[in-house]
């Protein structure tokens, strides 16, 4: 994750809503109605998504969508500052402002340009699984997730996260890892091989399809 990337994006992107907000006033009507009306949407699709683990199959599609949303969160907030009594909706705005500037911090930017494609393998059932590496800068800590995900047939752009199940590089290799189904039970098994230099093996963890 590149924090000063994020960081100089999230804020261009509060400046920009910043300018929209005090030149509103000399805004066409139509523009602001279509303004308005996209951001109510993009915030709506994106609690969705974050609620129901819906998404799209690209990931660099859903962290655009995430920070389309932001956008129009701030130019939302910021327009319900210019409401009377401007004291207290200045208050409020700060007050929702906060946890979003905390929050967007974390999410993932970089992944818009990074070059890395992960695959994904089809296990049946409409079902899919990809192995997505991360680490923790500075503590050397790595593994990856192995992300089980899947796609209505009326719609194979869309994905649903059922399970992520995380492997950790001191335990195994977790970029081997794969996911084995078992629909009559309803579970998923996560399987991650043994590093060569450890006893043969694997490292198996089971979930519920869920």
């Amino acid at each position: 994750m590149n924090i000063p990337l994020t960081t100089a994006v999230l804020i261009l992107l509060s400046g920009a809503m910043l300018l929209a907000r005090i030149f509103w006033d000399s805004i066409h009507s139509r523009l602001k109605f279509s303004l308005i009306s996209a951001s109510l949407a993009l915030v709506l699709i994106q609690v969705f998504f974050a609620a129901s683990k819906w998404g799209t199959t690209s990931d660099r599609l859903n962290v655009f969508i995430n920070w389309l949303a932001v956008a129009a969160y701030e130019l939302l907030v910021l327009l319900f500052t210019r409401l009377s009594p401007r004291w207290l909706t200045y208050f409020s705005a700060t007050i929702l402002l906060i946890p979003v500037f905390g929050a967007s911090i974390m999410l993932p930017l970089a992944e818009l340009f990074d070059p890395s494609s992960y695959k994904t393998v089809p296990i049946g059932g409409n079902l899919f699984y990809e192995v997505k590496p991360w680490g923790n800068p500075g503590s050397g800590n790595k593994g990856a997730d192995l992300i089980v995900s899947y796609h209505p047939p009326i719609a194979p752009f869309l994905r649903h996260k059922v399970r992520v199940i995380p492997f950790n590089d001191r335990e195994c290799n977790s970029n081997a890892a794969i996911a084995i189904p078992f629909p009559a039970t309803k579970t998923v098994l996560g399987r991650c091989p043994r590093w060569p230099s450890e006893s043969e093996g694997t490292v198996d963890k089971l979930f519920p399809l869920s």
